[in-house]
């Protein structure tokens, strides 16, 4: 390790022969020279710059004294700045000469550096890589191991702007990798088109005090944009059959332009119903030529794609491990709320963000920590293969107007992975659109009221949420971009709101939990503590929320049950698991669901006046639905079929309103269909409540088959039924139940033409059966029960 002595200017190297030391005296003249094998033998070049850094010396190093070692070996001459650097008179200038710069402006400040004299080159000097001599021709150019430096260019701290230090840095292709030591301000908006960067500003902080004016509505003009270049080489296909779900093999008019390894956008010409509905849209690497019109890529189709329809691919250069790290980015200011109005120049031309790729592979982002921001810190569209990880957004400057305040946009991705980020007061930590195979983890956002976690609903499929919290809403950007997404699977997550109600097929909900959140003290966030989910292959395990489950049906994709399993779903006055349909603000009917759903080791519970109706068959086990306390609750039944097998009711009523026809035809009542209950397996009905009856029909256009077998219902008082049956046409059978203290309530007209009532081998405990309906051909309920007066 060489060192200085500061008084006498001596290099000493530890265990050194006399030929490795030397001095540079005070008069300016170098006494014993220092060969360059042996200096970047003992430092390497990054140890030989700190020591021209920390190295004193002269005005100006004679080059005439520097003599050869007598090995052939080239000598290296030493400055104190880069002043002297290029102040060296041209007769001490040789081609090849290296020179060791002691700093930026004086020895010592860290700008430090080798330099090697180029005699033949034109290089425009830079002021930190390339500098011209004051006298002669030729340029000294820097000397490094493709680590770049922003002190190289005399840039020590935010004063300074260091557009022209990024630009040369990352535009020298031998540079690798560059890190900053000091705060850095820009006030340019940059764009690079190369590959095989790392830009590590080690933590200290960006600004972008003054920079230029951005174009409208545009979240790539950031301080950074890492940009792949499209070239014109385009290729168009109608489909002759249909390109199947899941296949990676896709079909092109003449394979022979198509190259093992090339990259490709391909985009399917968008379905009618919008102008962004596009089920494939990626950057996509072909993996294998198959034969004339097929090309095997590295993806597997998330969705099919029809005969006849047009599929286009356009040949790209995209750009490759461009990767931004370590850095702590301040926006600045822009006037408040920029919905209302767009003066000259508008919000989104004043605002900055810090980085943006596009068509770009590989690229990660990590480490960014950010606040007051425009547009999403980390912007990306048409990206693969990528990493966000331990990045950060603060209160940016804008939420409101969409794409603002997020804390990354990813547009048209596949194989992405954000880990370890989180946000406060930002829209979106997560932005997914038109995204496949993706991962988010261990990702957390407060102040979510906004949302957290979205998909546009662009055709996403195959996304993974794992340890997560924030609020989710999936697919719920509108019919633009379909509305539609498949295979989302979210596993241990917190948030106030689940919302996927839209066309989401196949979604996995596990060991999630909606809680009831407040945006100030004293004032709950709407519909916190709420699922909104869609019943298309819908699967829920050990999920929870505090006030309220709906389901509905928009989509009949999917190939798998619907099923929720162990778990609790408090549910407030006037909410419904099943969604009405409403003309204005009267209910009308049921969302038609035409589906079925299981619903398993589950509870209900706070349960006032729920909706619970538009499945066509519901099957409950071991499923409880509990009442209010002191009050007791009402599920308005519309599904067509509910099978309850174990579990049961505790001071609530099931209200039977009618089911609806598949097509959601509330004008004729004709069309309702039957309806069906069948309680069995050990099923318990307990309590009271404000109905009065623990099942109950009073409709007179109802059919409902009443199918009663090994449950038992318990009266808390003598005025509430076991079952209330006064409208409509009933069939009626139990066979083996245990019924216990209140009422029966069945009146006759009720087991008319085409019903029946039949009841036998009950066990009836101080059960007032006054109200029956007398006994006839059709109706039988004395014969074989026990009763217990």
């Amino acid at each position: 390790m060489f060192f200085s002595d500061n008084k006498t200017g001596k290099l000493n190297a530890p265990n050194a022969t006399s030929e490795e030391n030397g001095t540079i005296g005070m008069n300016g003249k170098a006494n014993e020279a220092i060969s360059r094998r042996k200096v970047l033998k003992t430092l390497g070049i990054g140890g030989a710059i700190l020591a021209g850094s920390a190295f004193g010396g002269s005005r100006f190093a004679s080059a005439e004294s520097l003599q050869s070692s007598g090995k052939g070996e080239r000598q290296v001459m030493w400055v104190a700045s880069v002043e002297e650097l290029t102040s060296l008179p041209p007769g001490q200038l040789k081609d090849g000469l290296h020179v060791f710069v002691g700093g930026y402006f004086m020895s010592g400040d860290g700008g430090g550096k080798l330099v090697r004299y180029m005699a033949g080159s034109a290089k425009a000097d830079n002021g930190g890589t390339v500098h011209k001599p004051v006298k002669g021709q030729g340029c000294f150019e820097v000397v490094h191991d493709g680590v770049g430096d922003f002190r190289w260019f005399g840039i020590f701290d935010a004063k300074t702007n260091a557009d022209g230090a990024l630009d040369a840095l990352v535009n020298d292709l031998s540079i690798r990798r560059v890190e900053a030591y000091s705060d850095l301000n820009f006030v340019k908006r940059h764009v690079f088109h190369r590959s095989d960067i790392e830009i590590d500003f080690q933590g200290h902080t960006v600004t972008t005090e003054g920079i230029e004016l951005n174009t409208v509505d545009n979240p790539f003009g950031a301080v950074m944009f890492f940009q792949g270049i499209k070239t014109d080489m385009v290729h168009t296909v109608t489909l002759t059959e249909e390109l199947p779900e899941y296949s990676d093999i896709f079909e092109v008019a003449d394979s022979s332009i198509f190259v093992v390894n090339s990259w490709w956008h391909a985009q399917i010409k968008n379905n009618p119903g919008g102008s962004a509905q596009r089920e494939l849209d990626y950057l996509i690497q072909v993996t294998e030529i198959l034969d004339a019109t097929h090309v095997r890529f590295n993806y597997k189709l998330g969705w099919p794609l029809a005969k006849g329809r047009q599929l286009t691919y356009r040949k790209m250069n995209p750009v490759f491990r461009c990767r931004v790290r370590n850095m702590s980015f301040t926006g600045i200011p822009v006037p408040p709320n920029g919905t209302s109005s767009r003066p000259f120049p508008t919000w989104d031309q004043i605002g900055s963000n810090p980085v943006a790729y596009e068509f770009a592979v590989e690229c990660d982002a990590s480490g960014i920590k950010a606040t007051k921001v425009f547009w999403p810190v980390v912007m990306r569209r048409y990206n693969t293969h990528y990493v966000t990880e331990r990045c950060q957004l603060m209160n940016p400057e804008e939420r409101d107007w969409g794409g603002t305040g997020y804390l990354t946009q990813q547009i048209n991705v596949l194989y992405g992975h954000v880990k370890d980020c989180n946000t406060s007061n930002a829209r979106h930590l997560n932005d997914f659109t038109c995204a496949a195979y993706c991962m988010v983890e261990n990702c957390h956002g407060d102040g979510d009221e906004y949302g957290p976690f979205v998909t546009h609903g662009q055709f996403e499929h195959d996304l993974t949420y794992i340890g997560n919290s924030g609020l989710l809403s999936f697919a719920n950007s509108g019919s633009t971009w379909g509305d539609s997404a498949k295979r989302v699977t979210v596993k241990k997550h917190i948030a106030s709101r689940i919302v996927a109600h839209k066309r989401i097929t196949d979604l996995t909900l596990e060991d999630c939990h909606a809680v009831v959140t407040y945006t100030k003290p004293g004032v709950k966030m709407a519909n916190s503590g709420s699922f909104w989910v869609n019943m298309d292959g819908l699967q829920m395990r050990g999920c929870t929320a505090q006030e309220m489950i709906t389901i509905s049906k928009g989509s009949s994709r999917g190939k798998r049950k619907n099923m929720i399993d162990s778990c609790s779903f408090g549910m407030l006055k006037g909410y419904e698991v099943a969604r009405p349909i409403r003309t204005g603000t009267t209910q009308v009917g049921y969302t038609p669901c035409n589906g079925e759903l299981t619903i398993l080791n589950s509870e209900f519970y706070n349960v006032e006046d729920v909706n619970l109706g538009s499945i066509d068959k519901l099957t409950l086990i071991n499923t409880w639905f509990k009442g209010l306390p002191q009050a007791g609750g009402t599920v308005k039944i519309g599904s067509r079929e509910i099978v309850m097998q174990g579990g049961g009711l505790v001071d609530c009523c099931l209200l039977f309103t009618g089911a609806w026809d598949k097509i959601g035809d509330v004008n004729n009542a004709k069309n309702k269909p039957d309806q069906s209950i069948t309680i069995d397996g050990g099923a318990v009905f307990g309590g009271t409540n404000g109905e009065k009856a623990f099942l109950k029909s009073v409709d007179p256009a109802n059919v409902i088959t009443w199918s009663f077998g090994n449950y038992r219902s318990a009266a808390a008082d003598a005025n509430t039924a076991h079952f209330h049956i006064q409208g409509g046409t009933n069939k009626l059978k139990a066979v083996g139940s245990h019924f216990a203290g209140g009422k029966y309530e069945a009146a006759g007209g009720a087991f008319g033409s085409g019903g029946y009532f039949f009841m036998t081998s009950c066990l009836e405990e101080k059960v007032n059966r006054t109200a029956l309906p007398a006994e006839n051909d059709t109706v039988k309920h004395s014969a074989g029960n026990f009763l217990m007066a």
